[in-house]
């Protein structure tokens, strides 16, 4: 009995001293994940910095950006959690919120410049996923929505819903099919329908018109006369001298 108690005594005092290391952890990880958000959602046009402070509220949010309904994604975590316990397959339904945060994030990173291998980052235990946050958030790339629609644009996955405060992230470069104007051509494309700008962004100016063509200093000269035509009467030749008269002959009488 009293090696029993030991035993017990044991674990207790171990879990004692585990437990409040796991909730450190925890909550550092919460307040790093939470920071490197906000900056996400400020490079995005999100007004509002607590909305990268508030729990599974973030997800949903971090899920619009990345073009998927915030509701498929509470969806997906809900029923990873609930149908976690299942056994056999229980481990396979939990995977549901994994690859909706892949999607997820995919959309995100191409939208900060970021291609999908960094996703790779996730493989990580523990601090991958906060290695990946962390370039999304001090990278030096501009935050650009405008990238070719998701492949799940026309199906129930799209993000319909409008929150205020964030920026609908309907793409500028549409392909044929979704539901989205072409750009104009010789020109950039009209922001989508429901954009609204990050705050402190300024629209380009429209460039100056060209100033009309300066005539030259001097004018052309005129073009030459065309030569005269010939006259109608050509000049006569010269006469032939009159004939001489003939000297008179010597027998010729005398009047």
């Amino acid at each position: 009995m009293d090696s029993s108690y030991d035993g017990y005594g044991a674990l207790l005092a171990f879990l004692l001293i585990l437990l409040p290391l796991l909730l450190i952890f925890a909550l550092a990880g919460y307040l790093i994940s939470s920071f490197f958000l906000m900056k996400i959602f400020e490079k995005a046009g999100v007004e509002g910095k607590w909305r990268a402070w508030v729990p599974v509220y973030n997800t949903l949010v971090f899920a619009k950006l990345g073009d998927l309904s915030p509701w498929v994604m509470l969806g997906a975590v809900v029923a990873s959690a609930l149908l976690s316990q299942v056994p056999v397959i229980g481990w396979i339904l939990s995977l549901a919120a994994i690859a909706v945060g892949v999607i997820v994030g995919w959309r995100v990173g191409l939208k900060l410049g970021k291609d999908w291998p960094y996703l790779l980052l996730w493989l990580i235990p523990g601090v991958g996923t906060l290695i990946w946050l962390g370039i999304l958030a001090f990278s030096s790339d501009r935050w650009n929505p405008r990238i070719p629609p998701a492949p799940w644009a026309s199906s129930f996955l799209k993000d319909t819903t409008v929150w205020s405060g964030i920026p609908q992230q309907q793409s500028a470069v549409a392909a044929p099919g979704y539901g989205y104007p072409p750009a104009a051509p010789g020109g950039s494309a009209a922001p989508p329908a429901g954009y609204e700008p990050a705050p402190g962004y300024q629209a380009p100016p429209a460039p100056a018109a060209a100033p009309p063509a300066t005539p030259p200093a001097t004018s052309p000269a005129p073009p030459a006369a065309p030569p005269a035509p010939p006259s109608a009467d050509p000049t006569p030749p010269p006469a032939a001298p009159p004939a001489s008269e003939p000297p008179a002959g010597p027998d010729a009488p005398r009047p």
